[in-house]
C-alpha cells in the first residue's frame, strides 16, 4: 500500500519555520531530529512538528509546500487551518 503524501511545517530551535513534504511523517521527524534531514534543519536544529496536512499525491504536496513558502511568516500556520 502506498503511503499518503503530506506537507508539514516544523519549528527550529531558533524559532524559524521549515516546510517540507513527505510520505512518512514519523520517520521524517526522526531524521530531522537526528540532524540528517535537511541542511536548513540540521543547521538550525529541530524543535517540534507544528502542523501536517494530507495531500492527494506528491505533486499536490509540492504545490502546497510552494504556496506556504510564498506566505509571510505570520500566515504560514493559519494556512493549515484554512485548507
Amino acid at each position: 500500500m502506498e503511503k499518503e503524501w503530506c506537507v508539514y511545517i516544523l519549528e527550529c530551535m531558533d524559532g524559524s519555520f521549515y516546510t517540507g513534504v513527505t510520505n512518512d511523517v514519523d520517520n521524517r521527524m526522526k531524521v530531522h531530529a537526528s540532524g540528517k534531514g535537511s541542511k536548513y534543519v540540521c543547521k538550525k536544529g529541530f524543535k517540534q512538528l507544528l502542523k501536517v496536512k494530507s495531500c492527494l499525491d506528491k505533486s499536490d504536496a509540492c504545490k502546497c509546500e510552494y504556496a506556504i513558502k510564498q506566505l509571510p511568516r505570520s500566515e504560514k500556520l493559519s494556512w493549515f487551518d484554512n485548507q
